[in-house]
Protein backbone atom coordinates (compact mmCIF):
# COMPACT_ATOMS: atom_id res chain seq x y z
CA UNK A 1 0.00 0.00 0.00
CA UNK A 2 1.08 3.48 -0.86
CA UNK A 3 1.14 6.04 1.73
CA UNK A 4 0.87 10.00 0.62
CA UNK A 5 3.19 11.45 3.74
CA UNK A 6 2.84 15.21 3.81
CA UNK A 7 4.44 18.05 6.03
CA UNK A 8 2.82 21.34 5.59
CA UNK A 9 4.33 24.59 6.98
CA UNK A 10 0.72 26.19 8.30
CA UNK A 11 -2.89 25.21 9.95
CA UNK A 12 -3.98 26.50 6.75
CA UNK A 13 -2.36 24.67 4.23
CA UNK A 14 -2.77 21.01 6.87
CA UNK A 15 -6.48 21.97 6.71
CA UNK A 16 -6.01 22.10 3.11
CA UNK A 17 -4.57 18.48 2.83
CA UNK A 18 -6.62 16.45 5.84
CA UNK A 19 -9.57 14.78 4.45
CA UNK A 20 -11.40 11.72 5.09
CA UNK A 21 -8.99 9.41 4.08
CA UNK A 22 -6.02 11.16 5.88
CA UNK A 23 -5.18 11.04 9.42
CA UNK A 24 -3.29 14.07 11.61
CA UNK A 25 -0.15 13.15 12.83
CA UNK A 26 1.36 14.92 16.05
CA UNK A 27 3.60 13.06 18.34
CA UNK A 28 2.55 9.90 16.85
CA UNK A 29 2.23 7.84 20.21
CA UNK A 30 -0.56 6.37 19.65
CA UNK A 31 -1.51 6.30 15.87
CA UNK A 32 2.11 4.52 15.06
CA UNK A 33 1.60 1.98 17.04
CA UNK A 34 -1.57 1.54 16.08
CA UNK A 35 -0.54 1.47 12.31
CA UNK A 36 2.02 -0.72 13.66
CA UNK A 37 -0.33 -3.36 14.99
CA UNK A 38 -2.84 -3.20 11.52
CA UNK A 39 -5.93 -1.41 13.50
CA UNK A 40 -5.16 1.68 11.58
CA UNK A 41 -4.35 2.46 7.49
CA UNK A 42 -4.54 6.12 6.62
CA UNK A 43 -4.24 6.70 2.62
CA UNK A 44 -1.94 9.66 4.04
CA UNK A 45 -0.77 11.43 6.83
CA UNK A 46 -0.60 15.32 7.76
CA UNK A 47 2.47 15.69 10.08
CA UNK A 48 1.75 19.07 11.89
CA UNK A 49 5.41 19.23 13.07
CA UNK A 50 6.35 21.82 10.89
CA UNK A 51 4.06 24.26 12.10
CA UNK A 52 5.42 26.31 14.33
CA UNK A 53 2.47 28.74 15.32
CA UNK A 54 1.03 25.35 16.91
CA UNK A 55 3.99 25.04 19.36
CA UNK A 56 4.64 27.62 22.60
CA UNK A 57 3.34 28.43 25.83
CA UNK A 58 2.23 32.11 26.78
CA UNK A 59 -0.02 33.66 29.56
CA UNK A 60 -1.29 36.45 30.85
CA UNK A 61 -1.22 36.34 34.20
CA UNK A 62 -4.69 34.88 34.51
CA UNK A 63 -4.24 32.19 32.46
CA UNK A 64 -1.86 29.95 30.18
CA UNK A 65 -2.30 29.26 27.05
CA UNK A 66 -0.47 25.63 25.48
CA UNK A 67 0.13 25.10 22.16
CA UNK A 68 -1.00 21.81 20.35
CA UNK A 69 2.51 20.81 19.06
CA UNK A 70 3.92 21.47 22.22
CA UNK A 71 5.39 18.48 23.82
CA UNK A 72 4.92 16.52 27.19
CA UNK A 73 8.25 17.65 28.80
CA UNK A 74 8.03 21.29 27.69
CA UNK A 75 4.61 21.76 29.79
CA UNK A 76 6.36 20.23 32.61
CA UNK A 77 9.31 22.43 32.84
CA UNK A 78 7.84 25.61 31.66
CA UNK A 79 8.20 28.73 34.37
CA UNK A 80 5.05 29.74 33.59
CA UNK A 81 2.90 26.64 33.72
CA UNK A 82 4.83 25.93 37.20
CA UNK A 83 4.61 29.00 38.34
CA UNK A 84 0.27 29.32 37.80
CA UNK A 85 -0.71 25.99 37.21
CA UNK A 86 1.92 23.57 38.96
CA UNK A 87 -0.58 21.03 39.20
CA UNK A 88 -0.63 21.10 35.21
CA UNK A 89 3.30 21.12 35.24
CA UNK A 90 3.26 17.99 37.76
CA UNK A 91 0.45 16.03 35.68
CA UNK A 92 2.67 16.65 32.18
CA UNK A 93 5.85 15.43 34.12
CA UNK A 94 4.68 12.06 34.96
CA UNK A 95 3.00 10.82 31.81
CA UNK A 96 4.68 7.87 30.41
CA UNK A 97 8.18 7.83 30.24
CA UNK A 98 10.66 10.14 28.89
CA UNK A 99 10.46 9.04 25.17
CA UNK A 100 6.61 9.99 25.75
CA UNK A 101 6.92 13.11 27.29
CA UNK A 102 9.64 14.26 24.65
CA UNK A 103 7.83 13.11 21.51
CA UNK A 104 4.08 13.17 22.71
CA UNK A 105 1.87 16.50 22.28
CA UNK A 106 -1.20 17.66 24.26
CA UNK A 107 -3.27 18.64 20.98
CA UNK A 108 -2.27 14.97 20.00
CA UNK A 109 -3.71 13.07 23.29
CA UNK A 110 -6.74 15.26 23.89
CA UNK A 111 -7.64 14.67 20.25
CA UNK A 112 -6.66 10.69 20.56
CA UNK A 113 -9.30 11.27 24.06
CA UNK A 114 -7.92 8.04 25.41
CA UNK A 115 -9.63 6.71 28.58
CA UNK A 116 -6.81 6.20 30.52
CA UNK A 117 -5.04 9.68 29.36
CA UNK A 118 -4.05 12.02 32.03
CA UNK A 119 -4.73 15.62 30.35
CA UNK A 120 -8.27 15.05 29.60
CA UNK A 121 -8.13 15.58 33.52
CA UNK A 122 -6.69 18.47 33.62
CA UNK A 123 -8.72 20.33 30.56
CA UNK A 124 -12.04 18.80 32.35
CA UNK A 125 -10.61 19.91 35.92
CA UNK A 126 -9.83 23.29 35.46
CA UNK A 127 -12.53 24.11 32.86
CA UNK A 128 -9.71 25.10 30.13
CA UNK A 129 -11.08 26.09 26.74
CA UNK A 130 -9.88 23.65 23.41
CA UNK A 131 -9.28 26.18 20.48
CA UNK A 132 -9.33 24.95 17.24
CA UNK A 133 -8.86 26.35 13.43
CA UNK A 134 -12.33 26.99 13.14
CA UNK A 135 -13.63 27.66 16.76
CA UNK A 136 -13.55 27.72 20.82
CA UNK A 137 -14.51 24.42 22.40
CA UNK A 138 -15.29 24.89 26.26
CA UNK A 139 -13.77 21.73 28.45
CA UNK A 140 -17.23 20.10 29.60
CA UNK A 141 -18.62 20.49 25.44
CA UNK A 142 -14.99 18.87 24.58
CA UNK A 143 -14.92 14.76 25.67
CA UNK A 144 -17.71 13.12 24.19
CA UNK A 145 -17.14 9.17 24.56
CA UNK A 146 -14.40 6.62 24.15
CA UNK A 147 -11.51 7.69 21.80
CA UNK A 148 -14.56 10.22 20.67
CA UNK A 149 -14.60 14.39 20.88
CA UNK A 150 -16.37 17.08 19.68
CA UNK A 151 -13.96 17.86 16.46
CA UNK A 152 -15.33 17.77 13.46
CA UNK A 153 -13.30 16.13 10.48
CA UNK A 154 -10.60 17.48 9.69
CA UNK A 155 -10.52 19.91 12.20
CA UNK A 156 -7.35 21.24 14.17
CA UNK A 157 -6.69 21.77 17.60
CA UNK A 158 -4.57 24.64 17.46
CA UNK A 159 -4.08 25.57 21.31
CA UNK A 160 -5.36 24.64 24.91
CA UNK A 161 -6.09 27.78 27.75
CA UNK A 162 -6.27 26.99 31.21
CA UNK A 163 -7.32 29.30 33.79
CA UNK A 164 -5.13 29.65 36.63
CA UNK A 165 -7.03 28.06 39.39
CA UNK A 166 -7.04 29.28 43.29
CA UNK A 167 -5.99 25.42 44.24
CA UNK A 168 -5.50 22.40 41.86
CA UNK A 169 -3.59 18.53 42.64
CA UNK A 170 -3.58 15.69 40.60
CA UNK A 171 -2.78 12.47 41.92
CA UNK A 172 -3.12 9.11 39.85
CA UNK A 173 -2.99 5.19 40.19
CA UNK A 174 -1.35 3.79 37.54
CA UNK A 175 -0.65 1.06 36.08
CA UNK A 176 2.93 0.40 36.24
CA UNK A 177 3.82 -0.96 32.93
CA UNK A 178 2.16 1.97 30.60
CA UNK A 179 2.23 4.55 33.40
CA UNK A 180 -1.76 5.44 32.01
CA UNK A 181 -4.02 5.86 35.01
CA UNK A 182 -6.05 3.11 36.18
CA UNK A 183 -7.97 6.16 38.02
CA UNK A 184 -6.55 9.46 37.70
CA UNK A 185 -8.38 12.20 39.69
CA UNK A 186 -7.99 16.41 38.89
CA UNK A 187 -9.01 18.66 41.81
CA UNK A 188 -9.31 22.54 41.58
CA UNK A 189 -10.76 25.12 42.95
CA UNK A 190 -11.96 28.15 40.41
CA UNK A 191 -13.49 31.01 40.84
CA UNK A 192 -16.42 29.99 39.23
CA UNK A 193 -16.10 26.50 42.44
CA UNK A 194 -14.63 23.27 42.89
CA UNK A 195 -14.45 20.78 39.69
CA UNK A 196 -13.38 17.35 40.33
CA UNK A 197 -12.67 15.22 36.78
CA UNK A 198 -11.64 11.53 36.56
CA UNK A 199 -9.92 9.70 34.21
CA UNK A 200 -9.26 6.21 33.96
CA UNK A 201 -12.01 5.05 36.05
CA UNK A 202 -14.64 5.45 32.60
CA UNK A 203 -14.99 5.08 28.97
CA UNK A 204 -14.61 8.79 29.02
CA UNK A 205 -12.82 11.75 31.61
CA UNK A 206 -15.95 12.82 33.48
CA UNK A 207 -16.65 15.12 36.61
CA UNK A 208 -18.24 14.20 40.33
CA UNK A 209 -20.77 16.51 41.38
CA UNK A 210 -20.82 14.63 44.63
CA UNK A 211 -17.08 15.28 45.38
CA UNK A 212 -17.52 19.08 43.94
CA UNK A 213 -20.49 20.00 46.20
CA UNK A 214 -19.12 18.55 49.26
CA UNK A 215 -15.89 20.53 48.24
CA UNK A 216 -17.45 23.14 47.76
CA UNK A 217 -19.01 23.33 51.00
CA UNK A 218 -15.68 22.66 52.72
CA UNK A 219 -11.83 22.71 50.66
CA UNK A 220 -10.95 20.09 52.99
CA UNK A 221 -9.55 16.62 52.95
CA UNK A 222 -11.93 15.47 55.37
CA UNK A 223 -14.99 16.62 53.01
CA UNK A 224 -14.30 13.70 50.54
CA UNK A 225 -14.91 11.17 53.41
CA UNK A 226 -18.40 8.91 53.15
CA UNK A 227 -18.83 9.99 49.42
CA UNK A 228 -19.88 6.87 47.64
CA UNK A 229 -18.98 6.43 44.04
CA UNK A 230 -21.34 4.13 41.81
CA UNK A 231 -19.37 1.54 39.88
CA UNK A 232 -22.39 1.26 37.58
CA UNK A 233 -20.82 2.41 33.51
CA UNK A 234 -16.99 2.37 35.04
CA UNK A 235 -14.14 0.18 33.49
CA UNK A 236 -13.91 -3.45 34.88
CA UNK A 237 -10.75 -5.23 33.50
CA UNK A 238 -7.69 -6.85 34.30
CA UNK A 239 -5.90 -3.94 36.03
CA UNK A 240 -8.66 -3.34 38.20
CA UNK A 241 -12.75 -3.93 38.94
CA UNK A 242 -15.42 -1.54 38.75
CA UNK A 243 -15.69 -1.72 42.15
CA UNK A 244 -12.37 -0.79 42.73
CA UNK A 245 -12.04 1.96 40.54
CA UNK A 246 -15.42 3.74 42.32
CA UNK A 247 -13.16 3.37 45.80
CA UNK A 248 -10.53 4.63 44.65
CA UNK A 249 -12.23 8.07 43.26
CA UNK A 250 -12.99 9.96 46.64
CA UNK A 251 -9.57 8.43 48.05
CA UNK A 252 -7.68 9.85 45.26
CA UNK A 253 -9.74 12.90 45.78
CA UNK A 254 -8.61 13.35 49.23
CA UNK A 255 -4.84 13.04 48.46
CA UNK A 256 -5.17 15.60 45.70
CA UNK A 257 -7.14 18.03 48.31
CA UNK A 258 -4.66 17.25 50.65
CA UNK A 259 -1.68 18.03 48.17
CA UNK A 260 -3.12 21.03 46.37
CA UNK A 261 -1.39 24.36 46.39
Amino acid sequence: MTMNYQRPGSVADAARLGGPDARLLAGGQSLLPSMRLGLVTPEALVDLSGIAELVGIANDGKSVTIGAMTNHATVAASADVRRLIPALAQLAGHIGDRQVRNRGTIGGSLANNDPAACYPAAVLGLGATVRTNTRQIAADAFFKGLYETALNPGEIIVSVTFPAPQAAAYVKFNQPASRFSIVGVFVARTASGVRVAVTGAGPVVFRVKALEDALSRSFSPGSCDGITIPAAGLNNDLHGSAEYRAHLIPVLAKQAVASAG
